[in-house]
């Protein structure tokens, strides 16, 4: 997992335990096993099979065997593979390692926010109608959830939610409604959870009082 705009390293976990010398190797990393991502033929890098989209945005660590990938975009994700070539004679060569990984971007999402979508004269026989935002993330969340507090007592409500992505960026804006009669009875505090997928956590919101 790596942060969006972050450097993502990928590792070509290659122990090279014969200690052979990079310059009688072809080391490469490619994506989706079509898109050339990075190439060192023979201890010189070489740039004219590079896809286009990772010219420019890459630095090899042969040390470490590890490859690194600057200004890490959603467009990013899937999966990579390293590949270690060794030069058997002038003309043949012989995959000698083959390693894979698989590349998910997170984006944080702002901290939810509630609206209130009604006039703010509340009668005690009307309805509270309120949204709940949050944008700018990735990827795309698993839920949100309605907290309504009074008096120690907690009801939750998962409502509907409102998805809609970026064209360009790529990023999520999420929204869900909440419509429930005025509460009368004592302080009533409302507030919305944003529950966000892969381990991820999730996000509150500042809590509303009625």
């Amino acid at each position: 997992k790596a942060y969006l705009h972050h450097t993502v390293y990928l590792s070509c976990y290659f122990p090279n335990s014969q200690k052979i010398d990079v310059k009688n190797l072809i080391v490469f990393w490619q994506k989706d096993t079509n898109k050339v991502v990075h190439e060192v033929y023979y201890g010189q890098e070489k740039h004219e099979n590079l896809s286009p989209e990772y010219i420019n945005r890459t630095k090899v660590d042969v040390g470490k065997w590890t490859l690194q990938l600057l200004n890490a975009g959603v467009e990013d994700e899937g999966r990579y593979q390293c590949i270690v070539m060794q030069k058997i004679t002038e003309r043949s060569t012989e995959v000698i390692h083959k390693s894979e990984c698989s590349l998910h971007i997170i984006a944080n999402y702002s901290q939810p926010e509630i609206t209130e979508l009604h006039s703010r004269k509340l009668k005690p026989s009307g309805y509270l109608n309120l949204s709940c935002s949050s944008s700018g993330g990735y990827p795309e969340p698993k839920e949100m959830t309605w907290l309504i507090s009074h008096e120690n007592i907690t009801h939750s409500s998962t409502a509907p939610m409102d998805v809609s992505q970026d064209a360009v960026t790529k990023l999520y804006n999420v929204t869900s409604k909440l419509n429930i009669p005025v509460p009368t009875k004592s302080r009533t505090n409302i507030s919305c959870w944003l529950h966000l997928r892969e381990q991820l956590g999730s996000l509150v919101s500042v809590p509303l009082g009625i």
